[in-house]
């Protein structure tokens, strides 16, 4: 069997097709607090990160505090939102083939353990990631920094450069970097010119599998 030690999987946007509904909210919500942004700025901007980092990325464009309640009404329309949640197309299949191989996975990502959860119920994968799954509220730096995904791989015991990541964001592929990782970059919603520094991209989920076996 080949392949490597671990593999750390992104969620928003990797696992579950959640990015267009959330960055379509923050837009609306930043806009009504003041600071106007459209569904593709948010998306350059944003994507990847932490709620942390886009209030203090946003209110300093703003010039001045964003409302107190921001996340939560952040939070109360995804949520809402995720009840027509769906998988990412194909990944599904990819989790049997890596369960079938017995190649290891867990999640790393940006958002809250709640939103994580919440998403990965209702797409049916928590049994799949129950217990291997880390949040950037496990770390003092979130994404770009590397912090999150040494954090995975210490806990999952493995070593950083026997790591692939799967992500699909510009912060997402620098964290990955930095923690001296191998990433895929996945290009269904990302233009592949934000993620050139990834050791290797691609826009289909069927071609996963055989980037994992030949890291």
């Amino acid at each position: 069997m080949s392949g490597p030690g671990l593999v750390i999987f992104d969620n928003d946007g990797v696992l579950v097709d959640s990015e267009r509904l959330a960055n379509g909210i923050l837009a609306e919500l930043l806009t009504e607090a003041g600071l106007p942004y459209t569904f593709e700025e948010t998306v350059r901007d944003f994507m990847g990160g932490s709620m942390a980092s886009m209030r203090t990325k946003a209110e300093a464009k703003l010039g001045g505090p964003l409302p107190a309640d921001l996340e939560d009404r952040y939070h109360e329309r995804l949520f809402a939102g995720f009840a027509h949640l769906q998988p990412v197309p194909g990944v599904r299949e990819v989790l049997d083939q890596l369960d079938a191989e017995g190649i290891t996975y867990c999640l790393a990502s940006s958002g809250t353990h709640r939103r994580i959860h919440t998403a990965l119920t209702t797409v049916g994968f928590w049994d799949r990631f129950e217990g291997r799954i880390f949040s950037s509220e496990d770390v003092s730096h979130g994404k770009p920094a590397p912090d999150l995904f040494l954090h995975a791989a210490a806990t999952m015991g493995v070593k950083p450069a026997d790591c692939v990541v799967v992500e699909d964001s510009p912060l997402g592929v620098a964290a990955a970097n930095s923690a001296g990782m191998k990433v895929f970059g996945f290009t269904a919603m990302t233009d592949p010119a934000k993620l050139t520094t990834a050791t290797q991209v691609f826009n289909n989920m069927a071609d996963l599998p055989r980037l994992i076996h030949e890291a």
